[in-house]
């Protein structure tokens, strides 16, 4: 008789790519879908933490696009990944900080818990929730 020994590696569903290694998270809500996003560089990883049944790239892209422009203050001008795992590239200088709303809701030590962007408009309107 045989006996077979089965490692399983379990990792957390919302650990950054190598490249956003000890990069600062923002957790954010756009229309249902919850991601953490980090920036680094002209690179922005949105990862969708929250469970939704069969999502695929194409409802879950705009969500992640629209989470990423407003945690970095830049335009995502292409996007790469898949529903879980959204990299952005964006259209902005490296140096950049994030927006000055950003700065001073992370400033007053307060989360970002969802976007509202109306119908038809480029506008976000954003929800803290601040400790």
């Amino acid at each position: 008789m045989r006996l077979w020994i089965v490692f399983v590696f379990v990792s957390a569903c919302n650990m950054p790519s190598p490249h956003y290694h000890g990069v600062e998270v923002t957790r954010v809500s756009v229309d249902g879908s919850t991601f953490d996003v980090r920036q680094k560089g002209r690179l922005a990883e949105a990862i969708r933490v929250n469970v939704q049944y069969a999502p695929r790239l194409g409802r879950v892209a705009r969500r992640a696009e629209l989470a990423m422009e407003v945690i970095t203050g830049c335009d995502v001008i292409e996007i790469r990944g898949d529903a879980a795992k959204v990299t952005g590239i964006l259209d902005c200088a490296a140096d950049d900080g994030p927006p000055p709303v950003l700065s001073y809701l992370k400033e007053q030590d307060c989360d970002v818990v969802d976007i509202f962007v109306p119908s038809g408009g480029a506008t976000a309107y954003l929800e803290p929730d601040c400790s």
